[in-house]
């Protein structure tokens, strides 16, 4: 499995998918998260393709295994993320892994680059990935109000940490629309 440019194929995607036994759930919530990246790549190629800093297979890659981890940590304590970027590394795919990593938390926060419409496969799939629940698409809050309640546990601490996220996650989302040629309630409807 691989390939010369060490991004995986839609179809090596799949097989990483049965490999680590992703839950029918989890695969259906990955193909949206998939779907809503590739529309936004395409968008920001027709509008600023000079400006644009990723491949499209590695957004699409990205979203699809961006979850890779999450069946095999439900019932632990471990972080998912790192996980899953832990084995997008093991099956030879290392610009994978640091956009698993990041999906949770986006570690590589720029807005002086997002204001010139600059954007990776990171915050793309990031940006994604908040944007559907489940398997619909949600707008921010909606998304920001199930995050509080299934992963802040009730500790005002973790919700601090998630509110903060969600801000910079808000302020990504002011900037991908300046340059996108839809709004953000178009996303998915394409």
């Amino acid at each position: 499995m691989g390939s010369l440019t060490a991004i995986p194929t839609i179809a090596d995607c799949i097989a990483l998918m049965d490999q680590y036994a992703m839950l029918a759930n989890i695969r259906h919530h990955s193909l949206v998260v998939a779907r809503l990246a590739e529309q936004i790549h395409a968008g920001l190629s027709a509008s600023v393709p000079e400006r644009l800093q990723t491949d499209r297979l590695l957004v699409i890659s990205g979203a699809l295994l961006h979850d890779i981890a999450k069946t095999p940590c439900l019932n632990t304590s471990s972080d998912h993320a790192k996980e899953g970027g832990a084995i997008c590394r093991r099956h030879g795919y290392p610009e994978i892994a640091a956009v698993v990593e990041q999906h949770v938390l986006l570690w590589e926060y720029d807005p002086d680059r997002y204001a010139e419409g600059r954007f990776t496969a990171r915050e793309i799939v990031y940006y994604a990935d908040k944007r559907v629940r489940h398997n619909v698409v949600v707008h921010l809050d909606q998304r920001l109000e199930y995050i509080l309640e299934h992963y802040g546990k009730g500790h005002p601490s973790r919700h601090a940490l998630i509110r903060e996220n969600f801000k910079k996650c808000i302020s990504l989302e002011q900037h991908l629309f300046r340059w996108l040629p839809f709004a953000p309630h178009d996303l998915g409807r394409f």
